[in-house]
This record gives structure tokens, C-alpha cells and sequence, in this order.
């Protein structure tokens, strides 16, 4: 069997001239500049607009990240849900910051989000929680997030035993399952640019007359 050909990851390469980012025309708040450039990447058919790339820090220090998706955004932060056993949930517990990116690649843009972490309030995670479809309520029972498995079967037998649990019935949400929101301190929007001389906006929370600091970045 042939061998696959090694790819020069160093060789790859493309310019970003798909557009730019100013301070005359990006919005003064950054949640309304946010929803500007979500309303773009759903518009351009971004795989998952939502997703976004959390990243928490242990008690070791050591950082981690992983996907999950945005399910609100208001002026108190940015929500998503997981099971609270999980790995980042624990870590969360332990220091309660995170930071957020969203990788809009197709459209040469990034945002980043970083602040304090809250819960997200249990009625809140409930009405979310009603929305889902419901396998993936029955996942959300079945899964011990971040826990070993003996093998897939484990995890199929316990979503069989889930759906028997609550045949013909609504599936309330799990206990152990809620949301947490991060709560913008810094937003950073970044705009792909030709020869690397990227634009880059950064908005710091500030003072009650003027709630955001705007400033240019470096690329």
C-alpha cells in the first residue's frame, strides 16, 4: 500500500482580500458589531456560525479548549450548556473565566470574547433545554460527559435505557446539565487581510460614560 504524500504545511498559504474593517463604519458596541458579523457568516452559508472555540484553565494551569455552540447573546454575555460534570464545566467551577473564538474561516474573520463566567439562571437552562430535539435530550441523560467508556455499546445501552425511562413522557432537563455565560470584558474583531497586514479592532470595557474603549491592534 502506497504511502499518503506528507503535506508542506509550511507551503500553505492564501491572501484575504474578501473585505475590511474600519473604525468609521464598525459599530461603537460590540455586541451590535458582533451581531452585524454573525447576521454576514450565516448569510455566507459559514459551516456553523455558532460554533465557537472555548477555552478554560485547570487548577494546574493548564489550558484547554474544545468546540461548543453559542445558544444566546445579550448585553450579559455570550450562553452555551453542557453537562456540569464535564471537563470544562469543573474547570469553570474552579476559576470561572474563560475566553471564546470564533473561527469564521470561509469569510476571513475571527472574533474573540474573554471575561468572568456566570450560570446561566435554571429556568433559562430549562426553556433551552425544551427546545432541543429530543435525542439530543436523551444525550444529554445518557452521556457522563468526560468520563471513560468501556466501549460505544456502554454509551448506546445507556441512551436505550434513557429513551425507555421517559417513553411517552417530555424529558425534563437533567440536573446535572446547565448553561454558563460569559460575560464580554474584551471583544476582539479580526478582518483577514492582503500581505498579513490584517485589521484587527479591539473593544475593552471602560467607563459608565463610555462603556467600551475601541482601539487598533498591531496584526
Amino acid at each position: 500500500m502506497a504511502e499518503p504524500e506528507d503535506v508542506d504545511v509550511a507551503a500553505l498559504r492564501r491572501e484575504y482580500r474578501l473585505a475590511t474593517l474600519a473604525e468609521a463604519t464598525a459599530a461603537r458596541d460590540p455586541l451590535v458589531q458582533f451581531g452585524r458579523w454573525m447576521n454576514e457568516a450565516v448569510a455566507a452559508r459559514v459551516a456553523e456560525p455558532n460554533a465557537m472555540v472555548l477555552s478554560t484553565v485547570g487548577l494546574d494551569g493548564v489550558p484547554s479548549a474544545r468546540n461548543v455552540l453559542l445558544k444566546g447573546v445579550d448585553g450579559r454575555g455570550f450562553a452555551f450548556y453542557t453537562n456540569r460534570g464535564s471537563r470544562k464545566a469543573r474547570e469553570l467551577a474552579q476559576r470561572p473565566v474563560a475566553a471564546l473564538l470564533f473561527p469564521w474561516v470561509e469569510i476571513q474573520r475571527q472574533v474573540e470574547v474573554a471575561g468572568p463566567v456566570h450560570d446561566v439562571p435554571d429556568d433559562e437552562a430549562d426553556a433551552y433545554f425544551a427546545t432541543r430535539p429530543r435525542d439530543s435530550q436523551v444525550g444529554a441523560w445518557a452521556s457522563r460527559q468526560s468520563s471513560p467508556l468501556t466501549d460505544r455499546d456502554e454509551l448506546e445501552d445507556a441512551a436505550a435505557a434513557v429513551r425507555a425511562r421517559f417513553e411517552g413522557l417530555a424529558i425534563p432537563r437533567p440536573p446535572f446539565w446547565g448553561g454558563f455565560r460569559v460575560v464580554a470584558l474584551r471583544v476582539e474583531f479580526w478582518q483577514g487581510r492582503p500581505g498579513r497586514l490584517h485589521d484587527r479592532l479591539r473593544y475593552r470595557r471602560s467607563s459608565e460614560a463610555d462603556p467600551w474603549l475601541r482601539e487598533r491592534l498591531a496584526p
